[in-house]
């Protein structure tokens, strides 16, 4: 895999999980080989699209045959990072918290939780999948002797900013964010805020979007 040096944009790198997904499914399917055509018709993203996007990193196709669709995987997975295994912890043992505990998917890419930390007394001392809830005040002691790669934040957002301190001060380098305010973290610390409410308006908009556009004199 060659990288041409130049930065890529958050709207590709977007993309690649899904493009990982699909060929998943693919291989599945037993398709050894695919063209950008048939991935596009998969998709809903345009062959142009696709074959800008995977040029970012190298050339993995060759005109007139498509792409190896088991190399093409191995090349998404790589540039994902997902050859590797995180250590990840749960910061908010509430529903959030233990519904992502109980996503058995998360470990099949190599993402394992260890531990879960909750401010609840009712709640500490459970185990979750096998996996124990400790008392958030335990944590950085945890930190201090333990390799955790990923925090996952699932608390109230008037709790998440000195909570993301505390982990970064751990030296927790991965910060995925529920906690409804974007965190903003040192550059050698890499945070997800993932906002639940703004995909459900965006949901919102396509529902209303032909009475939007009327309203604000666009068209579709």
């Amino acid at each position: 895999m060659q990288t041409t040096g130049k930065n890529i944009s958050l709207a590709v790198i977007k993309r690649l999980p899904r493009y990982y997904r699909y060929l998943g499914d693919i291989l599945d399917d037993g398709i050894t080989r695919i063209s950008s055509n048939e991935i596009s018709l998969r998709m809903d993203i345009t062959a142009s699209q696709i074959r800008q996007d995977l040029n970012n990193f190298g050339c993995f196709g060759q005109q007139g045959y498509g792409y190896n669709t088991e190399l093409l995987y191995g090349e998404i997975k790589k540039i994902l990072g997902l050859e590797k295994q995180y250590s990840m912890i749960i910061i908010g043992a509430g529903n959030i918290g233990q519904a992502l505990a109980n996503y058995i998917n998360f470990q099949k890419r190599g993402f394992n939780f260890v531990a879960l930390f909750d401010a609840n007394p009712k709640l500490i001392g459970l185990t979750i999948r096998g996996i124990e809830i400790y008392d958030v005040d335990k944590l950085p002691e945890y930190l201090a002797a333990t390799r955790v790669d990923i925090a996952v934040l699932t608390l109230p957002k008037n709790s998440a900013t000195e909570i993301a301190r505390i982990v970064i001060d751990g030296g927790v380098k991965g910060i995925w964010n529920f906690s409804n305010i974007d965190i903003k973290t040192p550059n050698d610390v890499k945070v997800e805020n993932v906002h639940l409410t703004d995909s459900l308006m965006t949901l919102s908009y396509k529902l209303n979007e032909k009475e939007i556009l009327s309203r604000f004199g666009a068209s579709l």
